[in-house]
């Protein structure tokens, strides 16, 4: 008897004790669920009052802004992370129908490319990134792809040249199967592990039995840098039927040193003594200058000749008067658009690909309180006044598809990009 009571004292110590530490726990839960769904609908409000107050069109494209704040809010306060709380503010914004209007995590590899896009030229901004990237560089760990999902699987849609990617051996269509034995995202396969080998499971062919495993290194990319070093990795001369066709893949034309590294190519560089030029507009980012196409517009143009003490000349042009072939694709967006545009007006020489993304508005970043990003069209674009490409984009002169999917590296439209500027040597 003295026993039994000595087992139900202590079984009601236990309970006692389970009971404080339940109490313990929800106490040290409860606030934070509800801070969560706190932080994730100021989010949300500041989301919808920036465009409220930015957005290019005082109609929001034909659509009731306010009736859309009380569609979605509801549905925010049932997210439990900031990236569901982004599927729903995305669609939400996705009813203005309209580019350069979209909200964006950490956990996209486009939110570090924006930011080293508009920092350099804001200050404001620069200030405002402190907190986040204390170094003072606005980096994250990657290995320089583009990824598409195509039928719920992960397909390489874009390599940066000289990238870890591109030195790995990996390809274009390649299908991502796993990242280290775990399922495949595009920033946590890859963070923290900058100098670190990485192993992904690929898939090359439709066949399952092309499976294979390449090991890849993660670097640090700088993004203010990142698509310049792309460029100039990409600038090559390829050597066909005897001729020297140049190539050069402008990833980014937003800021003043994409055109300029490509004029001294032309001018003094790599590009110089090519018979033609493939100038690569597909994919990456817009933001191109309006004197673009000067460098293949002006007329006469003069030369410079340098003679050394040894007699060797050297004569370079201001101009590059040769044949010149342009490729894009949905992927081309923005000013690279109005690039295509003016290219096929003033008929400098075919365009290659497919139709342009349709995506020329002008946009500005707002960084939110919680370090998440906003872009946001904040003005309509004409072009020759009346020209408006947003939503329609640029239609080749010569259609060439190029599907993704264990592509295998091919590249049917670079191909014929070449082809095209052999003929019109």
């Amino acid at each position: 008897m003295k026993r039994f009571k000595l087992i139900r004292k202590r079984n009601s110590a236990l309970i006692i004790l389970f009971s404080i530490s339940i109490l313990l726990l929800s106490w040290l839960i409860s606030p934070v669920i509800p801070q969560m769904l706190a932080t994730q609908s100021k989010t949300f409000n500041a989301v919808w009052e920036t465009v409220n107050n930015n957005f290019y069109d005082p109609k929001f494209n034909g659509i009731d802004w306010k009736a859309m704040q009380s569609k979605y809010a509801p549905q925010i306060s049932k997210t439990k992370t900031t990236d569901e709380a982004a599927v729903i503010i995305n669609q939400m914004l996705g009813e203005l129908n309209t580019s350069h209007t979209r909200f964006y995590t950490k956990n996209e590899p486009a939110y570090f490319q924006i930011l080293g896009i508009f920092a350099p030229m804001n200050q404001e901004l620069q200030k405002q990134l402190k907190p986040i990237f204390p170094s003072g560089k606005i980096e994250y760990s990657d290995i320089g792809i583009y990824t598409k999902n195509l039928n719920n699987k992960t397909f390489i849609n874009t390599i940066l040249d000289g990238s870890p990617a591109a030195k790995a051996g990996l390809k274009i269509g390649d299908e991502i199967i796993t990242a280290n034995n775990e399922p495949f995202h595009p920033i946590q396969s890859f963070a923290g592990k900058a100098g670190q080998k990485v192993t992904l499971k690929i898939q090359r062919q439709a066949n399952a039995n092309s499976q294979q495993e390449i090991t890849v290194t993660p670097k640090m990319f700088d993004t203010t840098t990142m698509f310049l070093d792309a460029q100039i990795a990409s600038t090559q001369i390829i050597e066909r039927e005897g001729k020297k066709i140049g190539y050069v893949h402008i990833w980014s034309y937003a800021g003043d040193q994409y055109q300029q590294q490509l004029e001294d190519d032309l001018i003094y560089g790599r590009l110089k003594d090519a018979d033609a030029l493939v100038l690569d507009l597909r994919d990456g980012w817009g933001g191109a200058p309006m004197g673009a196409l000067n460098i293949f517009l002006a007329q006469p143009g003069f030369s410079l000749t340098n003679i050394n003490r040894n007699g060797r000349r050297y004569t370079y042009y201001s101009h590059w008067k040769k044949p010149i072939v342009m490729l894009v694709n949905a992927g081309s967006r923005s000013a690279k658009e109005i690039i295509a545009y003016g290219f096929q007006k003033s008929q400098l020489g075919p365009v290659v690909g497919t139709k342009t993304a349709g995506a020329v508005v002008a946009g500005r970043p707002f960084l939110l309180a919680d370090g998440t990003l906003l872009y946001v069209a904040i003005a309509d674009v004409y072009v020759d006044q009346n020209q408006r490409l947003e939503g329609k984009g640029v239609t080749p002169d010569i259609v060439v598809p190029f599907p993704i999917e264990y592509a295998q590296g091919n590249d049917p439209q670079k191909e014929r990009a070449i082809r095209e500027a052999l003929a019109k040597i």
